[in-house]
């Protein structure tokens, strides 16, 4: 399988003023630059906000103190949250994602399983409201590059009733299987 390293498809941002998100901070990094009078500190706030029903967004943010990093991450998250197909508890189909030099494998799971899942791929599908979910993370373990190579493959699902209706290829909807 190739891995998809750009959205598939459009992506329609969602209007988030009616949903109730949940905020989650991934990863928090301290970064220096070397100045002539010493080192400048600065913070890296990943946040992954969503409202556990298919609506997800990510946000980095960048400040000299950490609420202010944490703070500015939220609001791009909330800029950046899109709308994600499911299959009751799972994802409809698997897929394999990539960021940079990080990769990430999405595979549907039977209901009951959980998200099997390490660091930020868990926290933005528990954000998503993915109950089942098999993954792997390939490549980096960058948490920046993984949760984005998420994202993208989250992006990038597709509902399989609008893949059939849209090819027209004579394939009844009711022989589609989704999930697991």
């Amino acid at each position: 399988m190739k891995a998809i390293t750009k959205v598939i498809g459009q992506n329609v941002k969602v209007d988030v003023s009616e949903l109730e998100l949940s905020e989650k901070l991934v990863a928090l990094n301290r970064v220096a630059k070397v100045v002539k009078g010493g080192k400048r500190l600065h913070f890296r706030a990943l946040v992954v906000v969503g409202d556990g029903s298919g609506h997800v967004g990510i946000g980095l943010g960048k400040a000299r103190e950490v609420p202010e990093a944490i703070r500015k991450a939220g609001a791009t998250a909330r800029k950046n949250v899109i709308k994600i197909p499911m299959a009751g508890t799972t994802i409809p189909h698997e897929i394999l994602a990539k960021f940079g030099a990080g990769k990430v494998l999405l595979k549907p799971a039977w209901p009951g399983t959980g998200v099997i899942a390490g660091g930020g791929v868990r926290a933005v599908l528990q954000a998503a409201g993915i109950k089942d979910a098999l993954t792997k993370s390939l490549g980096s373990a960058n948490p920046v590059n993984v949760v984005k190579a998420t994202m993208v493959g989250l992006a990038s699902l597709r509902d399989p009733k609008e893949a059939v209706a849209r090819r027209k290829a004579g394939i009844e909807l009711e022989e589609v299987e989704v999930g697991g």
